[in-house]
């Protein structure tokens, strides 16, 4: 196995560890709020407190890992939402648990930036897109396994276990990433010249302070991110409200939502490989700003549609599967986007991707919370979700303008427009 490959198969395992930690607080969520007699507007607070301060520090962080290193970074990243999930077994009320999950917030913010700022400096542009497919694969794998691992967990050992292991799970990561990773992939134990060589410069290149100005000015980097403003509705209802709302509107009991809640990301895990294999392909035959732009318009268009039938069928069976398509759909779009993104950021790409996820997260952080307040002034689950579905398209619409080729990365030339011959 080349180097480049293990480097990508340990960021993996990372993004699985992220979404079991994100889920975990869904999955256990009627448990918690029955123990702990939260409200549903409480609730969405609890749940919209990590998502805000996952934004808040999602630049920083990402602009900190372009600095001084993703080793340095990703190992403080993990090292400390893990401490704060195991802290939730604590909680005993609505303010420790909004506390708890603010803090784990901060912590958890920028790991994907900085994953991305390993992807552009371990692999060719050529293989960037299939590396962030494998990325969110992996994230919608831990999404998929939150439900059918935490719920078992809960039932014998009750939630609060359920965070302690996650913390424990994450720090053992941490310790791994720190002995093992080097940034400068020349430096990793083992690497052959001829992979260091196919990886390129930017592989090789060290790390240096954000040029802001230039990095800021691009119009780019600002219609990516309010597409992904848009587009995290619809992500961040499935990771907050999706389980509850199996629940609570859609009638499944506990454990049928601990099976069947774990469809979307299973879809969503192909999703995301076949995404990221589309845009290499599609790049290749008809260049990089129109294959992701399109993939990303179409993929959100389905999603929206598909979210509006969803709140208007009875069937469970049905329910089921368009909650699996919508998501599945929704993330075959996923590494056109983070592609885009480190296109535009270029060496920079983990705070470039950082700004974009600020954005997205903000969104999330609207959506989590109004859902909250319109559950508890009308009951009515299917409004929101309707909404969610209007979002989205917005996002497909700003999508489609986005020129990825207007960036900082100046290795896309063989890339922009379609090979001849």
């Amino acid at each position: 196995m080349k180097k480049r490959h293990a480097v990508v198969g340990v960021l993996a395992i990372l993004s699985v560890i992220t979404f079991l930690d994100r889920m975990a607080i869904a999955v256990t969520g009627p448990a918690i709020q029955k123990e702990l007699s939260i409200t549903p507007d409480q609730w969405g607070w609890v749940l919209g407190a990590y998502v805000i301060a996952y934004a808040v520090f999602e630049v920083p962080s990402g602009a900190m890992g372009d600095r001084h290193g993703y080793r340095r970074e990703l190992t403080r990243i993990t090292v400390w939402w893990s401490f704060f999930t195991a802290i939730t077994a604590l909680c005993r009320n609505f303010w420790q648990l909004a506390g708890a999950r603010f803090m784990f917030g901060l912590g958890a913010a920028g790991a994907y930036p900085n994953i991305t700022g390993v992807l552009y400096r371990w692999l060719p542009a050529r293989e960037r897109a299939r590396g962030q497919g494998t990325i969110w694969a992996a994230s919608r794998f831990g999404g998929a396994l939150a439900p059918l691992l935490l719920v078992p967990l809960e039932a014998v050992f009750g939630w609060r276990v359920v965070f302690i292991a996650l913390g424990v799970i994450g720090l053992v990561w941490a310790l791994i990433w720190r002995f093992w990773y080097h940034d400068r992939p020349a430096d990793q134990p083992g690497i052959t010249p001829e992979e260091v060589a196919e990886i390129g410069d930017d592989g090789n290149g060290g790390h240096s302070g954000t040029p802001w100005r230039k990095l800021l000015a691009l119009p780019q980097l600002w219609l990516i991110a309010a597409a992904y403003f848009f587009y995290a509705f619809g992500a961040w209802f499935f990771f907050n409200w999706f389980p509850i709302w199996m629940v609570q509107s859609a009638g499944f009991t506990i454990a049928e939502m601990g099976l069947y809640g774990s469809i979307p990301f299973l879809l969503g895990v192909l999703g995301n490989i076949v995404g990221g294999v589309l845009c290499d392909r599609t790049a290749q035959r008809i260049g990089v700003r129109r294959a992701y732009s399109l993939i990303a318009f179409f993929c959100l268009t389905i999603t929206a549609a598909l979210l509006v039938a969803m709140s208007v069928v009875d069937n469970r069976f049905a329910i089921v599967l368009l909650a699996g398509a919508a998501f599945g759909v929704m993330d075959l779009m996923l590494p056109a986007a983070w592609a885009m993104c480190m296109a535009i950021g270029g060496r920079f790409g983990g705070t470039a991707s950082g700004v974009m996820n600020t954005a997205g997260n903000f969104g999330g952080f609207i959506c989590t919370v109004a859902i909250g307040y319109i559950l508890a002034a009308t009951g009515n689950f299917d409004l929101p979700l309707q909404g969610v579905a209007a979002m989205v398209f917005i996002a497909a619409i700003l999508f489609v303008l986005i020129d990825c080729t207007k960036g900082l990365d100046d290795k896309l030339a063989p890339l922009v427009a379609p090979a001849v011959g």
